[in-house]
């Protein structure tokens, strides 16, 4: 059975703090502000495997692209802006833009990162090509490069577009212990 972006908004939604952040996250008027990572494809894979909408959810990433400022201190004015529109919340939303990775990427996964020009060009740079996923903050647009059938059927394949294999294997590893399901193409 294929997976359309309908059932995809339908089941990314279910979850709760997903909804409420859909709702909410409009009034900071981030440039091209997107919901995207885990907290979409982990809670597709979490109904399917008859957990709660939001288990295991580490966290929730919001990107935005602001190439005006690329100092730590113009993206840190946008968390402390967050923080007082998400309350409690805050903790577990991680707000970054997209135009500055390529000034620490290398230092955290040590490899390069080109410029980014979009929110967009951040995630195709996600290790596994079945997470690639975003929702428009305000107009619901969704973004997924690769479609929806390797998500919806737990198949991980590594990024061509990224291609870290000792980062994508582990990634796959620690998927792999929360949704057995799971299967690491080869």
């Amino acid at each position: 059975m294929s997976f359309s972006e309908q059932q995809f908004v339908e089941q990314i939604t279910r979850n709760e703090t997903n909804r409420w952040l859909l709702e909410v996250l409009p009034d900071l008027e981030l440039p091209q502000g997107t919901l995207t990572a885990g907290c979409l494809f982990q809670t597709v894979w979490n109904l399917k495997s008859g957990n709660e909408s939001d288990w295991a959810i580490k966290d929730y990433d919001v990107f935005y692209f602001d190439a005006n400022d690329l100092s730590w201190e113009a993206e840190d004015a946008q968390i402390q802006k967050a923080r007082e529109v998400l309350g409690d919340l805050a903790d577990k939303i991680e707000i970054r833009n997209q135009a500055r990775v390529h000034l620490w990427y290398q230092q955290k996964f040590g490899s390069p990162c080109p410029p980014l020009t979009r929110v967009e060009d951040g995630i195709d740079r996600y290790l596994i090509a079945c997470t690639q996923f975003g929702i428009g903050i305000g107009s619901g647009e969704v973004y997924a490069p690769d479609g929806f059938g390797d998500m919806r059927n737990g198949i991980l394949r590594i990024n061509p577009n990224n291609p870290q294999t000792e980062l994508f294997l582990r990634k796959c590893k620690e998927y792999k212990t929360r949704w057995p399901w799971l299967s690491v193409a080869p």
